[in-house]
Order: structure tokens, then sequence, then C-alpha cells
């Protein structure tokens, strides 16, 4: 019942939002009548565009916010963090309102435009602020008084876990935390065994986390099993936004360049989150997908038409080859390219391509050099299969391999595969599984620093390698 609370109170937040960005949006609208000559009658009431600003306004606002702000569990969210955010989109906001709306109006003098523009700031944020202000108190003293509460999970029950419980469960104040039990991490003494159950160990770690809903997880294990981190953290990231991960300080210095540290609660857990992408990159990355495929698409519509008959004229066969690949959450899809080997290509089973491949056709070899097979990857694009950039998407059969060499390839699973990468640009094809775990190093350093710089860097030499012909 607690987490449906938290939800329906998560919901009320959102339309508060919507209510408020209404309502100071009719109040400017009628300042704006008064302030002219005519003053303020009853006839506003008539005016169409009150009430179409009433409604279209605070949809873009509540989008807005879904974007740059914070709509997914109001008992986890600062207050003075909140405020912050809330000033700053709502300047950002009544900016892009002033210049789309109401720059346009004919006014007496530019000071009409200085008072409107501060007039609705003020209302907008005052009063968005204040109910949200009122909301997330409301909240944190639900949680303070222990009337809302995260399952959450310890892993390691030795002496780090005992001091970690006693102090969290020892407070006046709760902090939020309702605890189901600890996994084992060394099999010695369990301490916190005498606390709270125990529910299994490492390897039990993903079950356990289902099983028990866990919502938080507290990493306490001691200095001796500081080599255990990284699995740890690789196994609780796979959660994604369903399991909120902190840890005791003194292992801050081993995180140090591969986590963020965004909140210290006391003196007692600092909050770390692996999040590839700000959620508006994560959007924005995401427009750029669909409107340069759909650029692309339109523009080499007479060129794909030319490729087709091409392919078609090279050898029988079909002009698309279709084959299953794995995409983002291990999601298998069927990836589009123009056919450049002969349909008997595989007949002794999966074989990775190679410089100068004599299962390619002559076009197909020009098509591989030019990279011209890859164009119809583009309506994956559109599907949301895959992404602009992003790394490569491989079979199954061929994952597999990777995996027993290096099982870090299945972080390459929290991101779309792409049509270019970091590593496609630096080995083109991979010809051997060693040339994949080559690749792979670069894929890996990529989703550790995605960012949409970091992808229109990869366009520009992608683009480089295209115009000098360097694909294989």
């Amino acid at each position: 019942m607690s987490r449906a609370r938290r939800q329906r109170d998560t919901f009320i937040y959102g339309v508060a939002d919507f209510f408020m960005a209404m309502l100071a949006w009719v109040l400017f609208f009628l300042y704006r009548k008064q302030a002219e000559e005519t003053g303020l009658s009853f006839d506003v009431l008539h005016d169409p565009n009150l009430y179409y600003g009433a409604l279209i306004i605070p949809v873009g606002w509540v989008l807005l916010y879904a974007i740059f702000d914070h709509y997914s569990d109001i008992y986890r969210l600062s207050r003075l963090a909140t405020l912050s955010r809330t000033f700053f989109l709502s300047f950002l906001g009544i900016l892009f309102l002033f210049f789309t709306l109401i720059l346009d109006d004919v006014v007496r003098d530019y000071h009409t435009y200085y008072q409107s523009f501060i007039t609705l700031f003020s209302l907008h944020f005052f009063l968005t602020a204040f109910t949200r202000m009122v909301l997330l108190t409301r909240a944190s003293r639900r949680l303070k008084a222990g009337k809302e509460s995260f399952n959450t999970l310890v892993i390691g029950g030795n002496q780090n876990g005992l001091e970690l419980y006693k102090d969290i469960s020892g407070r006046t104040k709760s902090l939020g935390n309702r605890f189901v039990g600890y996994i084992d991490t060394n099999g010695g003494s369990q301490l916190l065994g005498q606390y709270i159950p125990k529910l299994g160990t490492l390897h039990d770690l993903p079950e356990v986390i289902q099983q028990h809903q866990v919502e938080e997880v507290v990493v306490a294990i001691e200095t001796s099993e500081h080599s255990l981190i990284r699995d740890i953290l690789n196994t609780l990231f796979d959660f994604g936004e369903q399991v909120l991960v902190k840890i005791i300080p003194d292992m801050y210095d081993i995180l140090l360049g591969s986590v963020k540290m965004n909140h210290v609660y006391g003196a007692v857990l600092i909050e770390i989150r692996q999040e590839l992408m700000p959620k508006w990159q994560r959007v924005l990355k995401r427009v750029l997908d669909v409107v340069v495929s759909l650029t692309v698409l339109l523009l080499l519509s007479p060129l794909l038409l030319y490729i087709a008959i091409r392919v078609k004229l090279s050898s029988p066969g079909p002009v698309l080859f279709r084959q299953e690949r794995i995409g983002i959450h291990g999601r298998p899809f069927l990836i589009n390219k123009f056919r450049s080997m002969y349909t008997d290509a595989e007949k002794a089973g999966p074989q990775l391509s190679q410089e100068n491949d004599p299962r390619c056709t002559p076009w197909g070899a020009v098509m591989r050099k030019w990279r011209l097979d890859e164009i119809p990857n583009f309506w994956n694009v559109l599907r949301g299969d895959m992404s602009l950039v992003g790394p490569r998407p491989e079979r199954k059969h061929f994952i597999d391999q990777i995996v027993q060499h290096n099982p870090h390839y299945r972080h390459m699973l929290k991101v779309r595969p792409g049509i270019t990468s970091w590593g496609q640009v630096k080995y083109g094809y991979a010809s051997t599984v060693d040339e994949m775990l080559q690749r792979l190093k670069f894929d890996l350093l990529y989703i550790e620093n995605m960012s949409l710089s970091l992808d229109f860097k990869i366009m520009f030499y992608t683009a480089l390698v295209l115009l000098q012909g360097r694909g294989k």
C-alpha cells in the first residue's frame, strides 16, 4: 500500500503543476487585458485565446517538467533542489512563451514587455513553487514519521552492516527505510543476522530484489571485500531506476570516476547513480534519431532505388537482408540491410565478415566500402530498434562467445545499438572475436561517457571514414 500511496501522491504533484500553470496563465491573461486601454470587462470570458492558452500551455509545462524535472517519486525529492530547479525551468519556460506568444502583441512601449515578463514569471513561479513546497513538506513529514517507507536491502552482514543498521534504525526521525533483510557476502560471522533475516548470497541478489520488491539497496561490505564492489554494482545497475543504490562513505574513493555523488544523508550514506545520460539529452537524442532518419530516407530515396536495382542485378536473391540481432535490454529485433553477399554465404554456419570477403558480390563489396548497405538501418532507427550512435548490434551466437571472454558485454545492452559507434569508427566490421573484444573496449568507454557532444564527434569521424572509403 505504501508504494501505491507514493505513486498517487506523485500523480497529485503532477496534476498540481498542471493547474498552477493554468491558473498563472489565466491571471496573466486578465492582467494583460486590464493593462490595455479598454480595461477589463466580462467580454474577456468570450475570448477563445483565454481557453486555448488555459488548456495547451499547462500541457507544455508538464512536458517540460517531465523532461527536465523529476516525476518519479516525490518522496525522494529534496525541497531545496526542487525549488532551484523550479526557478530555473520557470525562467526558461516563460522566456520561450514570451518570445513565441507575447512579443508580437501590440503594446504602448517596451516597459510593458518587461512588466509582462516579470508578471508572468512571478505568477507561474510562486504558484508552482508554493504548491510544490506544500506537497513535498507533507511527503517529508510522512516519511520522517515512518508512515511511508522503502523496502531496503543491506549487502553485507558483518560489522559495517550492523553499525549502519543501528545508525539508521536508531534515529528519532525515520529516513524512510524498511529493512527486509541482508545479503551475505563472505560466509563469515553474520552480526546483522540478530536483527534482520539473511536472504541469501550475492548469487541470489537479483532474485531477492525481485521477490521482496526491493526499492533501495545499501552496500555495507567490509574493507577486505572491496574487490566485490564492481560485481555488486554491475548487478544492481541492471535494475536501472527501479533500485536506488547507497553506499557507506569510506568506499567513495574506490568508486571515484565511476559514479556520481548526488546527496549526502547526514554522515551515513552516499547516493550513487549510473545515469548514462541526463533525461533531457536522452529525449533530444531520440528526437535527433527520428529527424535525421526521416531526412536521410527521404533525401536518399533515389539512391535507395538505384542501390536496390543494382543488388537485384548483382546475384539471385532478395534485395534486403534481414537478420535477428540483440538490442536494448536483450530484446531481439530484425536488422535491415541491403544484401551484400550471395544467398548461401552462411551455409556452413554463422561467420564474421572479413576484408576482401569472398562471400560478397562485386556490388556488395562496393556497398560495404562506402557503407551503402547500412542505409536501411535508418528504418530500424525510426522504429526505435536502433539509434544513430551506439554499439553495433550483434547476433546472439557471437554475444555468447564474447561474454565467455568479457562478461562486461552485458553493459552494451543498456543502450540502443547504433548505426555507428566509436568501436565501429576504430575497427569497422570486426573479422574475429578478438577484434570484437578490442572494439568492445571502445564501446564500453562510449557508454561510460555518453553525451550528445560525444555522439556528434562520433558522427563527424564516421563521415570522415565514409568520405575516405575506409569501410571494409
